[in-house]
């Protein structure tokens, strides 16, 4: 069972190859999603060592950086690199 936690947004590196991914529009519209009910979603990152890699939920993670926010909720999950 995974436990969401409260995760830095500054200890998240994300992938060049994934931050190509990144829609404004989406984000604006998620971020707007947060303000009226606050995260509902962890997003998923792994831990290498050093630092978390995000997996999953660029767009939310983003979208709480732009609400200046300074933690996520994430689930910490062991994931292969690729």
């Amino acid at each position: 069972m995974l436990i969401s936690r409260k995760i830095p947004i500054n200890e998240i590196y994300v992938p060049a190859a994934r931050r190509k991914t990144l829609h404004p529009e989406t984000v604006r519209l998620i971020a707007e999603s947060i303000v009226e009910n606050g995260q509902q979603t962890p997003i998923q990152v792994r831990h290498d060592g050093k630092r978390y890699v995000l997996i999953e939920g660029l767009h939310r993670l983003e979208a709480l950086k732009w609400l200046g926010e300074t933690t996520v909720d994430g689930y910490l999950v062991h994931a292969r690199r690729h």
